[in-house]
């Protein structure tokens, strides 16, 4: 760095170049602590001196960090920025982290609307419901919606047994399971014949892994199945019930089931 007794033709103080660009005299302080833009010279008094290419410069670090990319991002860019390949490359690199921030902000907007739907459908403030709808939006569970039907010990019940992944995974398993009742029925499958009792098997050992084999939880997942089914949440499920129902009977019937009390799976 040139040091000069008094400042020389062509050289700025540290206040004239902010006052020039726009930025606070901090911002440049901060800038040549990290090493992003050092002045070219110093007076003598210990004044702080740049030149037209520091401005130059300093104006390529305010252009890359409007576009978003960090100061050590910044930093590792600008002594590469040689050519308009280099530059063009830079961008696109910055164009993929903002497409990629967009669709972020994108789905965090499509997760307050959905809670905010959520939030006045509930009876009274719960903010455990709240942050349980907010987990299951953010992991794409379409199912988020029978979370403000649950009570407090179901919810309870849920968290203690299935973290995200078994979560998730037991509704993949519980939602196809209906889906295929669905099917059969729409084929006109007998809920009695084997198909049926079959499927019936698979739900009531599905039910049997949810509950733990507890004959209390069992009687609070018919209370909640109760509560909504006349919403429109409910129509998937009033469809399967309509094939489920009467195969669950014939299951029981053959296998000696007892839901109440008796053999479970």
């Amino acid at each position: 760095m040139d040091r000069y007794r008094a400042i020389p033709e062509g050289y700025m103080t540290v206040g004239e170049v902010a006052k020039k660009m726009g930025v606070s005299v901090r911002t440049l302080q901060y800038y040549d602590r990290e090493g992003l833009l050092s002045p070219s010279a110093e007076s003598d008094g210990g004044r702080r001196l740049y030149t037209e290419k520091d401005v130059v410069r300093l104006h390529q670090i305010l252009s890359l960090k409007s576009l978003g990319f960090s100061l050590e991002e910044i930093g590792n860019s600008l002594s590469s920025l040689e050519t308009p390949e280099d530059v063009a490359e830079a961008l696109s690199r910055q164009a993929e982290l903002l497409r990629e921030k967009i669709e972020g902000f994108s789905r965090a907007l499509n997760e307050l609307e959905a809670l905010r739907e959520e939030v006045l459908q509930m009876r009274s403030v719960d903010f455990k419901k709240y942050a349980d709808i907010i987990v299951n939006l953010q992991m794409r569970n379409e199912n988020y919606r029978f979370i403000k039907y649950f009570d407090g010990k179901l919810l309870d019940h849920i968290r203690s047994r299935f973290d995200r992944e078994s979560g998730l995974s037991f509704i993949r398993r519980f939602s196809g399971l209906l889906d295929e009742a669905i099917s059969l029925r729409g084929r006109d499958i007998s809920p009695d014949g084997e198909a049926g009792i079959t499927l019936a098997g698979r739900f009531w050992t599905l039910i049997g892994e949810f509950t733990g084999g507890d004959v209390g939880m069992l009687s609070e997942l018919m209370k909640f199945s109760e509560i909504g089914a006349e919403g429109p949440d409910w129509q998937k499920w009033r469809e399967a019930n309509l094939f489920l129902g009467p195969a669950l009977e014939a299951y029981f019937r053959r296998t000696g089931a007892d839901p109440f009390g008796g053999e479970r799976p």
